[in-house]
């Protein structure tokens, strides 16, 4: 495919169709294609091309997206809608869509490689065992829904709203509570940010119920939820021996936009903000991660090299993941992450951080060069 904007060709999707170089060297001419380009994508799901703001809306905070939805119109995530005036959701602390299911361990948790789950890292007081939780489980709690619309999601199907189950908190408690082989709860989705009330909901229930079992909380995110609900989650995730990982998309704005359809601003803000107030209270057994999937032709040594930069001001010894590509939704004409893509991006990451993992090795083996 060849970019619309320069003519040169390479890995360039043709949901884009637009190379690297112009989204970040010509951003005023590639932002109204980026824009059309994920106004396509969200219309086939009946979704706003870009976060509402009515001038005399219902707004909603739970994200950076802060929507302001006038009558008739859907939040981005489209979970929530003003209809006649009044807020109407799909999702609330007591009642969200979802789905979930047990996940033996060692799962393929972005985090194993260094969690008390895959590890024993932090035994007895965040591990059953001093080694992998091997005849335990994770229970993964997939949301609906998304304050994100990536091109390249390989979860895609959370867009799917209007047909995803609904379930009361209290059922999901129960389903934790009678099952003593679960140590984990993560939420994942599409995102949790547009759900975070149920989560913190349900989290603080099951805690409370069994004060003294090892259950840790762990959030899988874009990262850009409100401020004051991802402290919350941070301080359950560190009290329970969890862990929140921030999939930090990219590190450039108009490739951030170009990727994901809207800012990640807050994503960086969230980050260190729970780093400063709880990476140094247990850095044996690190309450935070990042992890950026190495989209091909996209996210590639620029873009890791800064995200890699920014984490190393914190602290070079935070985890960070970074994970090979496979082709999906509408980035299902790239390949795998190429084999000198991979190779240049841990080097960047290397350059700054001493903690540095690859994740979906297995893929490699279908990569070009």
């Amino acid at each position: 495919m060849e970019c619309m904007l320069c003519g040169r060709s390479g890995y360039v999707s043709e949901s884009l169709r637009l190379c690297a170089n112009c989204i970040r060297g010509r951003p005023e001419e590639a932002e109204p294609l980026i824009f059309e380009a994920h106004r396509r994508v969200r219309s086939r799901y009946g979704l706003p091309p870009a976060p509402p703001k009515a001038k005399n809306g219902i707004p909603c905070n739970l994200c950076a997206n802060e929507c302001v939805m006038g009558e008739g119109e859907k939040g981005y995530c489209g979970l929530r809608m003003n209809v006649k005036g009044r807020l109407s959701t799909l999702s609330k602390p007591s009642e969200a869509v979802l789905h979930a299911y047990k996940d033996p361990h060692v799962t393929n948790c972005c985090a194993a490689w260094f969690c008390p789950a895959g590890t024993g890292l932090g035994y007895p007081k965040y591990a059953v065992r001093p080694e992998a939780e091997r005849g335990y489980a994770n229970l993964a709690v997939f949301f609906y829904g998304c304050n994100f619309n990536c091109l390249f999601c390989q979860n895609w199907s959370h867009k799917e709203v209007e047909v995803a189950p609904r379930i009361s908190v209290e059922r999901l408690a129960e389903r934790i509570l009678r099952d003593p082989t679960y140590t984990c709860i993560c939420f994942f989705g599409g995102s949790p940010e547009p759900q975070l009330p149920f989560a913190l909901h349900l989290s603080r229930l099951v805690r409370e119920s069994q004060p003294k079992r090892i259950l840790r909380i762990c959030f899988e995110w874009n990262g850009c939820g409100h401020p004051k609900l991802v402290r919350q989650a941070a301080e359950l995730a560190y009290e329970s021996g969890g862990n929140l990982k921030f999939d930090l998309k990219a590190f450039t704005p108009m490739m951030s936009y170009a990727l994901s359809g809207v800012s990640n601003r807050r994503a960086y803000e969230n980050f260190e903000a729970v780093y400063r107030e709880f990476y140094e209270r247990r850095r044996e057994v690190p309450v935070l991660t990042a992890t950026t999937l190495l989209v091909p032709g996209y996210v590639d040594e620029v873009e890791v090299e800064g995200i890699a930069r920014f984490l190393a001001e914190l602290d070079r010894d935070i985890p960070y993941s970074l994970l090979v590509f496979h082709p999906d939704f509408e980035m299902a004409d790239l390949p795998v992450t190429p084999r000198s893509q991979v190779e240049k991006c841990y080097q960047a990451a290397r350059r700054h951080l001493n903690r540095v993992n690859i994740g979906n090795l297995h893929l490699l083996s279908f990569a070009p060069p």
